[in-house]
């Protein structure tokens, strides 16, 4: 019988130790790659970055984060098997804290511009919404025409405070809603350009401080924000997104929330490819 040499037996043992281990490794890789197919954070887990103050969109009730925004949210994600986590945040910061990965997708009734985009990717639009124009009770202004001059609030970073400066109106930002509205009901601030729903909301709350004196067509979608080149994320919420506006879930929302709120005609949610169910009452009144 031969005898390898001790450095010959060592060698051989040292290499098939390599081997192994990066078997192992690969093998472990792989798994990992299958268990987090949307590069989440966590696996399984969809860190959402909001708002706390924005009912009817997104806000916290009883230590709960909600709103239309937020419900329709984990509907899709329910679709993919994922559980969402909700953690508030500051608007000015939330697309930001979304590309570099503090979070996995942002959801506050975000509208997607151009300017956004190299920021951001978006999904596909799941809501339309309105700019209203909040004023003092008792205020002459009805109508957006008439805030030259006049000292305008806004949240930073919104689609209002880019309409209000590309209006130069030189807009007061702040970094909030309730921030707007706390100006407003000081008196110091003539008007406040806001989500129309948002700010219907915060006048019926107002005791009769606040009033909605004007409203327009906001110019584009709004939809979920995810890291650029997160495409496999996008997709899959893209997808989802289609499943729960087919299975009734989206118009069941938008009855909730925004009862009696007519939809363009020209508005398609997710990919427009999908029909959108049929409200219950329109169902019961066919």
């Amino acid at each position: 019988m031969r005898f390898l040499p001790a450095v010959t037996r060592a060698a051989a043992l040292g290499a098939a130790a390599i081997l192994a281990a990066t078997a192992l490794t690969a093998c472990g890789d792989d798994s990992s790659s299958d268990a987090n197919p949307y590069g989440l954070a966590q696996p399984g887990v969809l860190r959402a970055g909001t708002l706390t103050d924005a009912p009817p969109n997104v806000y916290l009730k009883d230590g709960r984060f909600t709103g239309f925004d937020n419900d329709l949210l984990t509907a899709v994600a329910g679709k993919l098997g994922l559980t969402v986590e909700f953690v508030g945040t500051d608007f000015s910061a939330l697309l930001s804290q979304v590309n570099n990965r503090k979070f996995d997708v942002g959801s506050s009734s975000i509208t997607i511009t151009e300017a956004r985009k190299k920021t951001v990717d978006f999904g596909n639009g799941y809501d339309f919404g309105y700019f209203g124009l909040d004023v003092p009770a008792g205020s002459p202004i009805t109508s957006f025409d008439q805030l030259t001059g006049k000292r305008v609030v806004v949240v930073q970073g919104t689609v209002q405070d880019d309409y209000a400066t590309g209006k130069q109106l030189n807009p007061v930002r702040v970094p909030d809603y309730n921030g707007a509205i706390n100006q407003l009901k000081a008196g110091t601030a003539d008007a406040w350009i806001a989500p129309a729903e948002i700010g219907e909301k915060s006048a019926a709350d107002s005791n009769g401080k606040i009033t909605v004196a004007a409203k327009q067509l906001s110019p584009a979608p709004t939809a979920y924000a995810v890291a650029k080149g997160n495409d496999k994320l996008r997709e899959a919420l893209n997808k989802s997104l289609d499943e729960v506006i087919a299975d009734g879930t989206w118009t069941r929302l938008q009855a909730q929330y925004y009862p009696g709120r007519p939809i363009p005609a020209d508005f398609k949610p997710g990919s427009g490819a999908v029909t959108v169910a049929p409200s219950a009452s329109a169902s019961a009144a066919s």
